[in-house]
Order: C-alpha cells, then structure tokens, then sequence
C-alpha cells in the first residue's frame, strides 16, 4: 500500500518541480505545496508570479538565484528555524538541476533541516523518453561552457564515454555547439535535438552530427528556443583476442621453455594479458597433441 504525505510541514524546504512549458504540467501536489507554504523562493520573481497567477495562488514571493543564493540561504535558513516552511522553485523544470538551488539545498541539510522533493517535469528525461534510445544509461552533462576552447577541452574529456551524452543548451550558442560537438566527437555520432519541449513548436529530430548544423542552418526557427541535445556514446571496441605478434612471440617462446615460462615472457614482451596469453598457449599445445 502506499502511504500519500501531503500535508505540509513547518521547518522545511519543498524543491519543487514547475513546468518546463505546458502549464498543465505541474502536478498536484506542487500545486497544493504551492498554496500552502509561508514562502516561495523563486529563481526569477517576474517569472514565478505569472505561474502562480494562473493557478491563483497568492504567497509571498523572495528571489533566489545564481547571484544571490549565498546571501539567500541565510536568510532562508533562519525564516525555517523560525518554524516556517519554504517552496523553492526555479524559472522552469526541477531546481538545482543545471539551475540554482543547489548550494540553498546543501546548506538547509547541513543546518539539519528537512528537504522534501516534489518531483515534475524535467526536460533532459522528457527528451530522453521520446527519443527512442536502447541504450539504458546515459550521463546528464548539462550547459556545456561559454567559450570555444573551454567547451572543445570539456568535450575531449567526454569522448571516450560509451554512454548516451545528455547537454542543454541555449538558442544563441545552439550552432557553435553543435559545430564543436561534430569536430570533436566526429560527425558519425547520432544525436537527437530536442526543442521547446511541451511549447507550441516541439521539435524532436533525429540525425547524426555531421547533418545537424546543416539542418539547424536550413530554418533560422529550429535555432530557436532551449534545446536538449542527446549524442550517442563512444563504441566499445570488441575484445579481437590476441594480437598477431604476440601470438608469433608466444610460438616462438613455447619451442624454447616451459609454457608457464613462455606466457610469462611473452605478456612482458608483448604487453598483452597473461591470462589470454595463457589460453592460446594451452591451444596451441593442444592442437601440436
């Protein structure tokens, strides 16, 4: 059976979960936390009160956002010792997920007050679902860096992941992005370009990353609006068994000295595995037998 909290408490934080664009998106129980704390801390106050003027709820709004959180979770901090309860929201999606909150939430656990998540609408698994990948993992990377440099250094240390890369990115950066993406990762990589997500102009496309830029190039609106870009993972080489010099070492040695003795100078010859070493030895003399 399961058991349903939704009454809130006092002296706790809510990291609330908004839309990322369909209003409708929002969940119950956000709306209910919503109306029913003493404070909403909210990345940017303009953008929160147009949320909350939809759904008519009237709380007192406080700006929580990358330059201010500092000064902000202590202040935060204080308003929860005092017994009342806090919502942090960011402008859309999840908080502290490649969005402030992150340090607020870090700092109301240290002070030993309780954190509550209320999950909703996030775009990078709302991309991923509708994406159609097998493969099961993947890395959430977030915003790649401003600069050429830094985001080409960043990217080199991804290339050799086998899992599904997951970036956001913004509309004016969107085609250096994906320029450095196809230079760095090569242009044979898939990548699905997810944008404005649950907007009026959803687009989910599919391609690899040599044909993107051209795409993104061909209609000035697909450059539009935030994007989560999914880029398939480096491929696993295959294990191809033993080189073909060392199994000419290995052969050589096994005519001279013991085969333990073989496989043990072979491996440092050759600087392949012992243990594969060992194998082809045994099928090799099985196979003089």
């Amino acid at each position: 059976m399961h058991q349903e909290n939704n009454q809130t408490g006092k002296n706790i934080l809510y990291v609330v979960a908004t839309p990322i664009g369909n209003l409708q998106d929002i969940t119950l129980r956000a709306l209910e936390i919503l109306r029913s704390v003493d404070v909403i801390a909210a990345e940017d106050t303009r953008n929160t009160t147009r949320l909350l003027n939809h759904f008519a709820i009237g709380v007192k709004l406080i700006a929580v956002h990358e330059h201010n959180e500092y000064q902000a979770a202590t202040r935060l901090i204080e308003m929860l010792q005092s017994g009342k309860s806090v919502a942090l929201v960011s402008d859309a999606g999840t908080p502290a997920v490649s969005d402030p909150g992150a340090y607020l939430v870090a700092k109301v656990r240290e002070a030993g007050l309780r954190v509550v998540p209320i999950p909703g609408a996030n775009a990078a698994i709302a991309a991923f679902s509708a994406a159609g990948i097998t493969e099961p993992h993947f890395l959430f990377y977030g915003f790649l860096p401003h600069t050429a440099s830094e985001r080409k250094r960043e990217l080199a240390a991804l290339k050799a992941t086998p899992h599904t890369l997951v970036f956001y990115e913004s509309p004016h950066r969107i085609l250096a992005s994906m320029a450095d993406l196809r230079e760095v990762l090569g242009g044979a990589r898939t990548v699905t370009i997810a944008r404005e997500l649950t907007k009026v102009f959803e687009t989910i496309h599919t391609c690899t990353l040599e044909e993107a830029p051209d795409w993104l190039e061909a209609d000035s609106n697909q450059q539009k609006g935030e994007f989560v870009l999914l880029v398939s993972g480096a491929e696993v080489a295959k294990e191809e068994g033993v080189g073909e010099e060392a199994q000419r070492i290995l052969q050589l040695l096994l005519t001279e000295m013991p085969l333990k003795q073989a496989v043990k100078l072979a491996a440092e010859i050759s600087g392949e595995k012992k243990n594969a070493l060992y194998e082809l030895a045994l099928q090799l003399k099985k196979d003089e037998g």
